[in-house]
Formats: structure tokens, sequence, C-alpha cells
């Protein structure tokens, strides 16, 4: 425990956080057996504790036995005592889910609002928000905090967008976390849908005993968070991450970024599409694809991903001949970072099914084959609700932090 003289603010914070980490981890114990396992003296003990019970975050439960002298009070963590809202933002649509201090988020929704327009999007966001606190469920309840799972580059410590490909230029600099502060007067934490996804799996998916991970995010762009030794991978200037503007194909399509050939160019969700459209005359009458043109005289990613299934589609074509590029992409992501294990996500990954084998074994052909072979490579089971779970971790994070990340802090101060 950090006793030495400093910045007494951080410390006492640190101090603080190490007490309730220690209660979650251990309850019910005493103040005694507090002050053994965290270090403290009994006197910082008393104080601490007395501050989390005017707050409601520890309560106590009843006694312990006595080992000579009146029996010792036990004390117990209370994940009631606050909540924290989570919120994945895309182009037309937002997701907010919520979660109390202890449990998986859950009461997923999903607004259909604009973004293009930061101006206008974030009144329509942050309305949205109120209107989850004030429903009947959470009306009484404690809110500290709100997490944004937000595409594109962003500072996250500054709460700023540098730049969003996929919302637009406007959003160019736009500072979401000031704005969305003020709007709703909640903290609010910011980060890259990606991250945020494997911030996810870290701590309620298919990684929580896994420093080393990788979340691929196969949706309308296409980009990953890493996750190394336990810290989100963010780079020099944040921006780590962005596997979809790879360059995979000389002279390919242009893309949003100003490239030609990108990932995202060629396997992204509009891109996909694009090309079914400009296939269809080539593509035969009595194919699923066609047929759902045919019928409606559009076609989307839901009638790609159901037409899929059938044997020798044209969909199911066009999704194994994405997943080679997705796989090479994915072979130098596992050469340049040695992960435990690869989670692929986004909105494609619900046809994981037809391409996931295609996937693993370009990567077995393309890696470093002593990594490829110690690399595991699963379908999120997050699906659609990774990004919103990963906004929720984002505060939970800040709230308990571990005593590694409160040292970072204090000697950050």
């Amino acid at each position: 425990m950090l006793k030495e003289p400093g910045n007494s603010k951080y410390v006492k914070k640190l101090n603080r956080m190490a007490v309730i980490n220690t209660i979650k981890e251990h309850e019910p114990l005493s103040r005694q057996q507090l002050a053994k396992i965290t270090g403290l003296t009994p006197p910082a003990i008393t104080g601490i504790i007395r501050e989390l019970l005017d707050i409601d975050i520890v309560r106590e439960v009843g006694l312990d036995k006595s080992r000579g002298g009146r029996r010792p009070v036990k004390l117990r963590f209370n994940p009631y005592a606050g909540y924290v809202i989570g919120v994945e933002v895309t182009r037309f649509e937002s997701f907010i889910g919520t979660a109390d201090l202890k449990n998986d988020p859950t009461d997923f929704q999903t607004f259909k609002l604009d973004m293009t327009e930061p101006e206008t999007g974030i009144k329509q966001l942050a309305a949205a928000i109120k209107q989850v606190m004030n429903e009947k469920g959470y009306i009484q309840k404690n809110f500290l905090g709100v997490g944004v799972a937000f595409p594109g580059l962003l500072n996250v410590y500054e709460g700023t967008v540098k730049r969003s490909i996929n919302l637009g230029n406007n959003w160019n600099n736009f500072p979401v976390k000031k704005t969305l502060e003020r709007e709703l007067e909640l903290p609010v934490f910011i980060e890259n849908n990606s991250n945020a996804s494997a911030l996810a799996e870290r701590w309620f998916g298919g990684g929580t005993d896994c420093k080393d991970l990788v979340y691929v995010n196969l949706g309308e762009g296409i980009s990953a968070g890493i996750m190394m030794n336990d810290r989100i991978l963010q780079g020099a200037g944040g921006h780590a991450g962005e596997i979809g503007h790879m360059s995979i194909q000389e002279g390919g399509p242009l893309c949003n970024c100003g490239n030609r050939g990108c990932l995202e160019s060629i396997c992204g969700i509009p891109a996909l599409v694009r090309r079914a459209k400009a296939e269809l005359p080539v593509i035969p009458n009595d194919d699923a694809l066609k047929k759902a043109w045919i019928h409606k005289g559009k076609i989307s990613v839901e009638d790609i991903i159901e037409s899929a299934s059938i044997k020798e589609s044209y969909s199911g074509e066009l999704l194994k001949q994405m997943s080679v590029y997705v796989g090479k992409a994915i072979a130098n992501v596992v050469n340049f970072y040695n992960p435990n294990i690869i989670f692929i996500g986004g909105k494609m990954a619900v046809a994981a099914e037809y391409f996931i084998d295609v996937i693993k074994n370009t990567v077995e052909t393309y890696a470093f084959p002593e990594i490829a072979l110690s690399t595991d490579i699963q379908v999120s089971s997050l699906k659609e609700n990774s990004g919103v779970m990963g906004a929720c971790a984002l505060v939970l994070r800040y709230l308990f932090k571990s005593n590694s990340d409160m040292l970072e802090d204090v000697q950050q101060a």
C-alpha cells in the first residue's frame, strides 16, 4: 500500500479503492482483517470505512466470531449503491445498457438516432440517456457515470473525436466528453468502439482469464481493440488498432480514408453490399440473394447473411472471399502482438459460422507457425452488445481501478 508522502489526494483515493476492492474480493470481512490484508493502519481503515458507509458503498452485515473482546463487525460491498450507463454510437443507431457495480450490463435498448451532425446528434443521444435514467426501474437510482464507445480516431484523454470516417468530417475535433458531461451532469468516459469491445471481453466475455487479447470488429468499418498485459494499447496518438486501413490490394477500391485497397474498402459491410449490387447481373436468378433483390428491389447485408447459409450460394462465396482477406490481416496482428485469444465480433459475427474456419485456416497459412499455434481464434459470445458492455466497463474500471492503475495515477499526478 502506498503510504509515503506525496500527492495526498491520490494516495487517499488509492487507499480507498484498495479497501473497496479487498472487500469485493474477500467479503464478508472485518475492519481488522482489512487492515491485515491491505497493510493500512486501523485508524486509516476506520476513517475509510466511515466514508464508505456514509455513501452506502459498504454495509455492515453482522458480527464475526470473537477472538477475545468484542465481536468484530463484518462488512460487505453493496453493488446497488450506484449504476453506470454504457452507450455505443453508430451512424444511425445508438445502443444503451445499464449495469450495477458488480453484475454484467443488462437492459439493452436501441435508439434510432442520426449521428451525422454532432450538435444535434449529441443532444438526441443525451435525451435518450436521460430517458433510460428516468425509466421506472431507475428513476430513484444513483448513476455514477456514462461510458461511450465511439467509432473513429479519438483522443480519449481529452475526450475528443479526432476523425470519424464513418460518421463524417463534421465530427473532426468535436468534444464529446465535455458536451455530454454538460448535458448529463455526470462523468463521461469515451473510447474507440473496438477498444471498448476488447475491454468487454476482458471483463464480461471469453477473456476474463486473459491479459493479452485482440477484438476484431467486422462491421460498417473494420478495426481492432488490442489489450496487452491487461491494458488497452493506445499508441502514441491513441489510434492503434486501425487494421481496416491495412492496404491489402494494390489499386483496389477507394476507401473512405482516401487510400485504395484498404481491408475496410473490400470487406466492410458497405463494400460487401456495393459489390453484391454491382454483380447482380451475373448472379443466377435462382440464387437466394438475387431472389431477394427481385422481390424487394434492393438488398442489404441482412440478405447477404441470410442467404449465405445456402450451399453454393453467391453470398456464401462472397463471405468466404471476404474471410480470406480478413484472415491475412489477422495473421499480421498475430505476428505483431502474439495474443492469447482473438475474438471476432461486430455485426458480421452473426454470420461467422459461414467463414470462421476460412479465417482460421488463412491465419495458420500466413502467420508465423509457432505464434499461430498458440493463438486461439473465437467468435465473440457478447454478440451485438460488446460495445455497450465495454462502455459500462470503462466507467467501472475508473470506479474500481486496480492498485497498479491507481499507483500510475499517483505517479502521473
